[in-house]
This record gives structure tokens, sequence and C-alpha cells, in this order.
């Protein structure tokens, strides 16, 4: 095929005799997540394929958008169909590229009905989205709200992830991410070869999948009550309307929100506090419980706003078949998550035994690992979306 020339009069050459000018360029969802929390890594996103979409459309090219979304939430899953509706208008054109992985595979592929149905998904969204545009994502004043709360969530986000003094400690006792680091579930190691036990050097997946074990889900959630909130203070009832507009009119709001809402369903902070008493070292449980109220707090803030803005009483009653499959598995995963704190317990309990690896005189280190791999293996399969 000949290259084709472009508006600003240089020539492009074609990367396929398909697709001319088709240039691919890939997004990432999770670090941006875990250094900026999930409203704002969702937010700058959506602006970063806006941006691309103008820059193609200048110089001519055609782009596609591909997507390496993970599992859960706080890595870009999540629903396919509304997430893709949710996209800006002109970065879909009938293409669209998402990656699909882990646990995701198996509950979306592993029959063939199955496949089909969510083949067929995609498709009509991509579609849907394509041909249907609203051209809400181009009203200048929404998008200066949505930047404040972006701003506002990720200053809250970050004043516990980077700047609360006992949050790493916390972390690293209350979390398997220990555990789940030598086990070696994923394709790369937690950390990257820095040698530091700091969270610039733990990877997305062991981070994301940490808090999922242990039913906080934190990085799915945090700061965007406390972003809500602010700007609700201005003008409760006025900016309340407003948002309840957004969450009706634009599909990108609506997606964040709807996130949000399946994620909080799946937090079981009595569970999560199961892990904060039982395996923090005695001396450290007074500052850790600071912490793990200064979470609840948010998590309830969080909570209580999201139903504001849905109009829902419950998490999930939009949606009353999601509602009851995650009621029910949070229910079946209840004894898997106390087994899980006992053998972690146990597991390090013998970091500092002398008896060449033995506990009790029953279990030895090794089986031990092996029995919290199952539980967290069991406790991924029953929370879905995790890694």
């Amino acid at each position: 095929p000949q290259a084709t020339a472009n508006p600003k009069g240089k020539e492009i050459t074609p990367s396929s005799p398909l697709t001319p000018n088709l240039q691919e360029v890939m997004l990432g969802y999770s670090d941006s997540n875990k250094d900026s929390g999930f409203l704002s890594s969702n937010w700058e996103i959506h602006k970063a394929q806006k941006a691309l979409q103008k820059i193609a459309e200048e110089y001519g090219v055609n782009l596609r958008i591909f997507h390496g979304r993970g599992g859960s939430v706080g890595r870009g899953g999540g629903p396919s169909y509304e997430a893709i509706l949710a996209q800006p208008g002109h970065s879909i054109n009938g293409r669209i590229k998402i990656t699909e992985q882990g646990e995701v595979l198996a509950s979306k592929y592993s029959l063939p009905d199955l496949a089909l149905y969510n083949l067929e998904t995609i498709s009509s969204a991509v579609i849907q989205a394509s041909l249907l545009r609203t051209g809400f994502d181009d009203i200048q004043p929404w998008n200066e709200i949505m930047e404040e709360l972006a701003a506002r969530s990720r200053v809250h986000y970050r004043n516990l992830i980077y700047e609360q003094p006992d949050f790493i400690d916390f972390f690293h006792q209350v979390t398997p991410i220990e555990e789940i680091s030598q086990l070696q579930i994923s394709s790369r190691p937690a950390r990257r070869p820095s040698g530091k036990k700091d969270l610039t050097s733990l990877r997305a997946i062991p981070w994301v999948f940490s808090w999922t074990q242990t039913r906080f889900l934190l990085p799915s959630w945090y700061g965007v009550g406390t972003a809500l909130q602010e700007f609700l203070n201005e003008e409760p009832e006025e900016h309340l309307k407003l948002l309840r507009y957004f969450y009706i009119k634009w599909p990108f709001f609506k997606m964040v929100i709807s996130k949000a809402e399946m994620t909080l369903a799946k937090v079981d902070l009595q569970m999560a506090q199961q892990y904060v008493q039982q395996l923090s070292n005695p001396e450290d449980k007074p500052r850790f419980e600071q912490v793990f109220e200064q979470i609840a707090s948010e998590y309830y803030l969080t909570r209580g706003l999201v139903l504001q803005i849905t109009g829902h009483q419950q998490l999930l009653d939009g949606d009353p078949v999601l509602q009851r499959s995650v009621q029910l598995r949070n229910a079946t995963i209840v004894p898997l998550g106390f087994i899980q704190i006992s053998l972690l317990k146990r597991l390090r309990e013998s970091r500092t035994n002398v008896t060449s690896g033995v506990i009790h005189s029953r279990y030895s280190k090794g089986e031990l690992l092996r029995g919290a791999l199952l539980t967290i293996n069991g406790i991924a399969a029953g929370m879905r979306n995790t890694g």
C-alpha cells in the first residue's frame, strides 16, 4: 500500500495493509492506581485517551488503544460492557484491545457458551460506543469538577499510603504480602530487583492481591469518599444533585461509581479486623488500631456517599443478581479467612523457632506454606476479580 499524507504534510507509512496508518498505544492501569488511588488513576487514563485521540486525528493516524487491565478493579478490571461505554467517544472508532488474564480467563471463557456471551458483550459495547457518542466527555465544567475530585482523592490516598508513618509496618504485618511474595503465584517476582521492602519496589499485582485477601480491597475505593465529601461541603444540596445527574448521564462517572460500589460490597471490615488483631505484634497493636480506624472511617464515608449518589438503600440494589452473588460468596469464604489467619500466625512464629522449622511438633513450614497457598487460592476464587 502507498503512504498517505496527513494534515501536517508528512508521510505516514501504514503498519498494516488492512488498517493503514494504524498506531497502537497501550495504557497501564496498575501502577497509576497504586501511586495515586482509584479515582485519580481512572481520570488520568481517561484524559490520556482523549489526548491521544486528538493527536491521532491531527496527524491522520488510526489509533487503537490497548487496555492493559487486570482482573481487579484496582488494576482496571470490572464489567467490560460498562467500561467500554465509558471510554471517550472518539477513542474507540470500531477497534479496541484488552488484556484478559488470571482467573478472568476461567470465569469468562472456560465454557463455549460463556465465551460466546462475553465476546458478544464486548463486541456490542464497541459498536455502541463507536456509533452512539454522547459528547458528555467534552463538557468543560464537568471535566473541571472531575479534575478537582481526582486531585482531592489523590491527596487523601497518598496521605495514608506514603505519609502515614505506621502504614508500611501495618501493611507487612496485617496482610499476607510476605507469604504471597514467596509463593510465586504470578508471572513476575512480587518486587522489583531493588532489594528494598518498600512500596515503590512492590509490584501492583501482589499489592492489590494482599488487600483482597484481607477483605480491605483498599486500592479500589480509598480516597473516593473524602473527595466527594469535600465537594459536597461547598454546596451540599446543589452538588449532590449534580453528582446524581453525572451518575445518570455521564458514562465515565457512572462506571467509576459502579466499580466503587461493587468493591465496597465485597469489603468485610469485621474479617479485616481479625487480621489486624491476630497478626499484629503485641507492641504494635495500639498504633495499628489507629490505622485500621482511619481506613474504616473512609470506608463508611465512601459507602454512605455512593448510596446517596446512586439512590440505593443497600449496595448493588441496582443489580440484584450480582448483589446476591456477592453476598453468597462473601459468606462462604469467611471460614477460609480464619484458617488463613491461623496458618499465617504459625508461619510467622516459626521464623523465631529454632526447632528446624517444626511448630507444635506437628506441621512443617512447608506444609503450613502449602496450606496458606490453598487458602489464598480459595479466597481469590470466592472474591473473583482479584489479581
